[in-house]
C-alpha cells in the first residue's frame, strides 16, 4: 500500500498549475498588455495622422483674404503661410516626440516579454548566490 502526502501532491499541482499559467496564459497576456501600450501610444500622438497633416494651417479658423482687394488677399496668403510652417514645426516636433515614445514603449515591452520566461527563475538564482556567500554593493 503505497502511502501519498496529500499536502505535497496539493502543493505540487499547485506549483504545475501557477508554472503552466507563467509560461502560457500568462505569457499571452503579458503580449497583448504590450500590444495594448503600443496602440494606445500610437493612438496618443497620432502619429500617421500627424503626417498626412503637416502642412495644413495651425489653429487657424479662417484668414482674409477669399476676396476683396490685392492687399487683403495678400494679407490672407501670408497668414495662411505662417500658419502652415508654424503647425509644420509644431507636427514635426510632436511627430518625433512620438516617435520616440512609441520606440521606447517597444524597446520595454519587448524587455519585458523576454524577462517574463526568467522570472520563476529568480528565487532559486538568490538561493544559490546565498549558498555561494554573494553579496551586493
Amino acid at each position: 500500500m503505497a502511502y501519498y502526502n496529500v499536502s505535497s501532491y496539493n502543493s505540487l499541482m499547485f506549483m504545475v498549475g501557477i508554472l503552466s499559467w507563467w509560461y502560457g496564459s500568462g505569457w499571452l497576456q503579458r503580449m497583448r498588455l504590450v500590444q495594448k501600450r503600443l496602440a494606445s501610444v500610437a493612438d496618443y500622438f497620432s502619429v500617421g495622422l500627424m503626417f498626412a497633416t503637416l502642412f495644413s494651417p495651425y489653429r487657424q479658423i479662417s484668414a482674409g483674404g477669399g476676396g476683396g482687394s490685392l492687399a487683403n488677399q495678400w494679407q490672407g496668403f501670408v497668414d495662411k503661410t505662417i500658419s502652415r510652417f508654424v503647425g509644420a514645426f509644431i507636427r514635426g516636433f510632436m511627430i518625433i516626440v512620438g516617435l520616440v515614445a512609441l520606440t521606447l514603449s517597444a524597446i520595454l515591452g519587448g524587455l519585458t516579454l523576454v524577462v517574463w520566461p526568467l522570472v520563476p527563475l529568480l528565487p532559486a538564482v538568490g538561493a544559490i548566490l546565498m549558498v555561494l556567500g554573494w553579496m551586493p554593493l
